[in-house]
């Protein structure tokens, strides 16, 4: 398991930041979608060498904003977040997954 920290003002119940995963709650540790979610998050976050995903996050919300005139619907359509809440239940899902698998998230009217 990746560095863990618990931080109770956390405005999610978990949140990856490389080379940790925050969490509201220490219980949430033990949630394991919860935290494959999020390790799938630290993955995108690696292949990007870090600083880009956020970046591309950041502009990708920005944009999503702008379309949905939404924040649920921004956040939600964000490739890294489309990758991750498809997968979050697959436990062995990143054994498997090939490198910028987020890329094919992009287009928001795919579902893959």
């Amino acid at each position: 398991m990746p560095l863990s920290i618990v931080v109770s003002k956390l405005p999610a119940a978990a949140m990856a930041i490389y080379p940790f995963i925050l969490f509201k709650r220490a219980a949430y540790k033990n949630n394991p979608v919860l935290v494959n979610h999020e390790k799938i998050h630290l993955q995108q976050q690696l292949e990007l060498l870090i600083l880009p995903f956020y970046l591309l996050y950041f502009f990708h919300y920005l944009f999503n904003l702008a379309k949905y005139k939404n924040h649920q619907q921004a956040y939600f359509n964000i490739a890294f977040e489309r990758e991750a809440y498809q997968n979050e239940c697959n436990l062995g899902y990143l054994k498997k997954r090939k490198t910028f698998a987020w890329v094919k998230w992009l287009n928001p009217k795919k579902t893959v």
